[in-house]
């Protein structure tokens, strides 16, 4: 029985039978690895966070400096704070072989429900555990927490040349969650890993997001600007290549993630109409109702369907497919929302057929907004230069 003495806390025993307890809760409801960082602030992930912020590293997201204190000091999160109880679920699945022409790609974490649901409610069984002896606050981007500092703290696994946190036995393809509490939980030790000379996450990255250095420039990450609400760079759209969603590029090249197994997990296979390589021209199409339908319960769903079209026109523009001319045409001339409509223009402009530049022509004196006349100005200034 966990030993507890009613106002002075959990004794040693207790704490080391609660630790069991919360390491059997854990594998019951699918958490993978578990591990305990000492809730003190962190001046090293602090001093990170501010100098990103500087460098205008997440500039999409207008963070500054006083969210990065807030991350590194986990009293911000919960006064009083002892311990940090951080976990990692391995989601890698494997995504069919077989794959349809002029499809695009989701990455690996938003096939199924969103992650966030399914994460929040396995921390919400291990904070049960933990409330009768103190109190506890659950942390799934829900708050400003540097999780990945507190997870190589506490030994779930080291910080890769990618930024991404790898798990030993899960490779870098694993969400994390935490649980900040001012129970005296003794913390794990942190794991001597490093990525020592590997460099193929850097070597894989299209954009050049990845500097080396064990930095980001987000701004270039193709998982952060299909995500973004406003226009995507005119010249970081041709390295976008066909990811609709995301990008796994960097996690899959990661050697740990080669030699772990693939996960399997029924929570995390990709969700009835959700593909990993969906077709193109089909999401260009995509409304309201049947977006609501099929893609608000992922990870998708928080952007809307226009983002998702959007990302879209910009794949079927990459693929330099004449075929898909009809498709863009359709949506340029339609789609009721202009950002969509302007990255039609644009990928019309970089499919470059006689069809697509007399769409662009015939529609320019049409178009209302000036954002896409812009778009269309470029796209047919640019093939006359290339003409």
């Amino acid at each position: 029985m966990l030993r507890w003495a009613k106002g002075a806390g959990v004794d040693n025993a207790g704490l080391a039978e609660l630790r069991r307890r919360l390491d059997d809760e854990a594998a019951c409801c699918g958490i993978d690895r578990l591990r305990i960082a000492a809730a003190r602030p962190d001046a090293v992930a602090r001093e990170r966070l501010a100098a990103a912020f500087e460098r205008g590293d997440l500039a999409t997201w207008h963070f500054d400096g006083e969210r990065a204190r807030m991350a590194a000091d986990p009293e911000a999160v919960l006064p009083g704070a002892r311990a940090v109880v951080c976990v990692a679920v391995g989601y890698d699945t494997e995504p069919p072989a077989a794959r349809s022409p002029l499809t695009g790609r989701i990455s690996r974490y938003a096939w199924s429900e969103d992650y966030h649901r399914t994460l929040r409610r396995a921390l919400e069984r291990l904070e049960a555990l933990l409330r009768p002896f103190g109190r506890a606050r659950a942390v799934c981007d829900t708050v400003p927490f540097a999780e990945r500092a507190f997870a190589e703290r506490s030994g779930l696994g080291w910080v890769g040349r990618h930024t991404g946190v790898i798990v030993p036995g899960l490779g870098a393809l694993a969400f994390l969650g935490e649980i900040v509490t001012d129970i005296p939980l003794p913390p794990d030790e942190p794991i001597r890993k490093s990525c020592g000379s590997c460099r193929r996450c850097v070597d894989v990255c299209p954009t050049g997001a990845l500097r080396g250095d064990f930095t980001i420039d987000a701004t270039r990450c193709i998982g952060d600007l299909n995500q973004r609400l406003d226009a995507i760079p005119r010249a970081m759209r041709p390295l976008m290549g066909d990811w609709v969603w995301g990008c796994d590029l960097c996690t899959v090249a990661c050697p740990p993630s080669h030699v772990a197994p693939k996960i399997g997990r029924p929570a995390f296979s990709p969700a009835p109409g959700i593909s990993p390589y969906p077709a193109l021209a089909a999401i260009l199409r995509l409304r309201s109702g049947e977006f609501k339908r099929t893609y608000r319960a992922s990870a998708m769903g928080w952007r809307g369907g226009a983002i998702l079209r959007r990302n879209a026109a910009v794949c079927l523009g990459n693929t330099l497919d004449r075929s898909v001319v009809p498709d863009l045409e359709g949506a340029f001339a339609e789609d009721p929302h202009a950002l969509v409509r302007g990255h039609a223009a644009w990928a019309l402009g970089r499919i470059g057929s006689p069809r697509a530049l007399r769409a662009l022509a015939a529609r320019l004196p049409l178009e209302r907004d000036a954002g896409v006349r812009d778009e269309i100005d470029a796209a047919l200034a640019g093939n006359h230069l290339r003409s």
